[in-house]
């Protein structure tokens, strides 16, 4: 792995860190404190303890840099440094434009306030005057949506309510730049998706550092990402691979006879539905072609213990033959096969979709077919998975097929073998959805209803 610092054009420059570290002096008893202060530099009684070294970084203004790691890795300590809360022990940083900071909930608000009051409190200090304020304040009211609480103080309020009015004096004090941390983690899920919309709309016009321990959310919010690992930078780069590394590395520290001729049993399960419009799709221009090539037999493992090996990953149609191209809303079958180096109880054979930047948006696997029947495997035996299901439509550009091979139970197992990328598929997507995917519609109908007079 790389420990390269992130580096960007000098064009338009709004974070420049330099050799950032934060060092606290940590003391085993209050009495030593007094005495380092009787002392001076004469004599030490405390011990250092670096959050974070060695830090280099630069952030193009319209960037979305993601910042990953484990509790305790630096990530809080970093951003607290550049939102000018927190000052480095050693390096430098340099900002370019106004910064909002959503870090921990609460900072910047008086409890005994009423959460009008904390309106006027935070917006003053993100850098609003009065007549600024007033003339936002019924935005901002309407994005929090927290109703008669707005008056009451904010010692009432829940962590979720807290968070709606942090982030609501925040989107709205046009600041050059956003820095959240962790902070969406406490909120329900219909004003989480209010706050990822309201993101995703400010990617278009500003800089945006965020941390989350939601995969998904870094690969598909940010351009970058930065990998934290003990107060040092692990790895920078393109955030879907910086994810996918930071994965593997918590899987693989996770981690660590059988009887044979086992089949796989089959989930029970009606037959797929076409979509009710795919002879028109097919037979138009709106057709959603999706181009499948072969799977390579050479292509290595991306990580996995060994005992099990991916062999051949194929789309087929209902006889079993391979597509070389599927039509979004097409009924097809992903099989997956796998060749076990050794002994394995208790297989599990999965996959997921995922678009460019990472983001998983659908996948299964065998566990549950196979629970009550667990599948137990000898040293040279193959099993093949089947996976049926009517393929979405997808928006144009280039999709992958990651597939995994575990031995054990959903919750404890070891990974065998991991792909991040067995597969790649192209959609052309002339009829791409008006969403990340389009599911095949089983019927469709609009009935005209009688009119009644009052």
């Amino acid at each position: 792995m790389s420990s390269d610092p992130v580096s960007v054009g000098i064009d338009d420059v709004i974070i420049d860190a330099s050799g950032v570290g934060k060092c606290y002096q940590i003391y085993d008893r209050p009495s030593h404190r007094l005495l380092q202060g009787l002392f001076g530099d004469s004599k030490r009684f405390y011990r250092e303890f670096w959050a974070l070294r060695g830090i280099d970084l630069q952030v193009r203004r319209g960037e979305t840099l993601g910042i990953i790691g484990k509790n305790g890795s630096g990530k809080s300590t970093l951003l607290q440094m550049i939102a000018g809360t927190l000052a480095p022990t050693e390096g430098r940083i340099e900002i370019q434009g106004r910064i909002a900071a959503l870090l921990e909930l609460g900072s910047g608000f008086n409890p005994d306030f009423t959460g009008r009051e904390n309106v006027f409190l935070n917006a003053s200090i993100l850098g609003l005057s009065s007549a600024q304020i007033d003339s936002r304040l019924e935005n901002i009211l309407d994005f929090a949506d927290i109703g008669e609480f707005i008056d009451q103080p904010i010692r009432n309020y829940s962590s979720g309510m807290v968070m709606r009015l942090a982030f609501s004096v925040m989107a709205h004090v046009d600041a050059d730049m956003l820095i959240i941390d962790e902070a969406l983690a406490v909120g329900d899920a219909f004003f989480t998706q209010k706050c990822m919309r309201f993101l995703r709309a400010f990617k278009e016009r500003g800089t945006l550092l965020f941390v989350s321990h939601d995969a998904g959310a870094i690969t598909g919010l940010c351009d970058r990402a930065i990998w934290l690992d003990h107060g040092q930078m692990k790895l920078a780069g393109q955030a879907g691979h910086v994810v996918n590394e930071y994965l593997k590395e918590q899987i693989q520290e996770r981690e660590g006879t059988t009887s044979s001729g086992t089949r796989i049993p089959e989930v029970s399960q009606k037959r797929a539905h076409r979509d009710v419009r795919q002879e028109l799709f097919d037979r138009s221009t709106l057709r959603n072609d999706i181009l499948v090539p072969d799977f390579h037999p050479d292509s290595p493992s991306d990580f996995g213990v060994g005992g099990a090996a991916i062999v051949d990953v194929a789309l087929v149609d209902e006889s079993g033959l391979r597509l070389a191209s599927i039509s979004g809303g097409e009924d097809v079958r992903l099989e997956i096969d796998v060749s076990a180096s050794t002994a394995l109880e208790g297989l599990i054979v999965g996959f997921f979709l995922k678009d460019r930047l990472g983001q998983m948006l659908f996948g299964d696997n065998t566990y549950l077919s196979t629970m009550e029947s667990p599948v137990h495997l000898q040293a040279g035996e193959r099993v093949r998975a089947q996976f049926s299901f009517s393929m979405p439509r997808l928006q144009e550009g280039d999709y992958f097929i990651t597939v995994g091979v575990a031995a054990g139970t959903q919750i404890e197992h070891v990974v065998q073998s991991w792909m991040h990328e067995a597969l790649r598929v192209r959609s052309l997507g002339t009829n791409a959805p008006s969403g990340i995917i389009g599911i095949p519609m089983r019927k469709i109908m609009l009935t005209q209803q009688p009119f009644h007079e009052l």
